[in-house]
């Protein structure tokens, strides 16, 4: 498989309007994508993505219904998805939420929803694509974590606790892959200025939606494994493990 994605098979977003995960797919596309599905829920509401899309040279672009903490209808997309298109060339596992860490500590209902979509439901929906992968025999996933997960910290432990766990879980994943012709990037990104994070104050080494997405493209085009996003988080996130934990519980987010 091109590692570009750019032999012919579809693009596929598990979280649709994803900022970074609709700016990866255009740079798919600029490098030779030409079908991408984008899979969320209100599909039909994801006109300016597909504008964007098809901007970036996209032929097709189709949608898809998904609720990713629907983990029952996971199996049912991804077949919907293949039925339609065959087998994705690449998949980026973009969906997720930053929660609220006041909200989460108040109230173990909202503390589990937010473990629910950014451990849980990327869990499930993960092991289904390595299975449909696994038995073709190529492939590549794209997943999504964070330096939030490198070390957690007292001031969002919640979402860092989530991203830890799937930081293990990918990977662990991409081990169990290595000789399927499976391929899985494991991003790392710090703290991203988009809508997600709007209104907060960007931490030190922030980034941006195209950034990372610039850096995933040279990742996938490399055949990398693990890409820190900006690079000089891998360092920092080494030096993160050893500070103190009476000085590490004092940090801001």
């Amino acid at each position: 498989m091109d590692p570009m994605g750019t032999d012919g098979d579809p693009v596929l977003v598990l979280g649709g309007r994803s900022e970074i995960g609709l700016a990866v797919a255009q740079r798919l596309v600029a490098a030779g994508a030409r079908h991408v599905v984008l899979a969320a829920r209100r599909a039909g509401d994801l006109d300016d993505e597909e504008r964007a899309l098809r901007a970036a040279g996209a032929l097709t672009v189709d949608r898809v219904e998904f609720d990713a903490d629907d983990l029952a209808s996971h199996a049912d997309v991804l077949a919907e998805v293949e039925r339609r298109h065959g087998l994705p060339g690449t998949t980026l596992v973009a969906f997720g939420v930053l929660g609220d860490q006041a909200t989460a500590e108040r109230d173990p209902a909202a503390a589990v929803a937010l473990v629910h979509t950014d451990y849980v439901a990327q869990v499930h929906v993960l092991t289904l694509l390595a299975q449909r992968y696994r038995e073709a025999g190529r492939g590549r996933i794209v997943v999504f974590s964070s330096v939030a997960g490198a070390r957690v910290r007292r001031a969002n432990y919640v979402y860092g606790s989530a991203k830890a766990g799937l930081d293990g879980f990918a990977s662990g994943l991409a081990d169990a892959l290595a000789g399927s012709g499976v391929r899985l990037l494991l991003v790392r990104p710090g703290f991203v200025i988009g809508r997600m994070t709007a209104g907060m104050s960007p931490a030190p080494l922030s980034t941006t939606p195209d950034a990372v997405a610039d850096a995933v493209a040279g990742a996938l085009a490399a055949d990398r494994q693990v890409v820190w996003v900006p690079r000089a988080l891998g360092p920092v996130a080494a030096l993160m493990r050893v500070v103190p934990r009476a000085l590490w519980r004092r940090l801001p987010r």
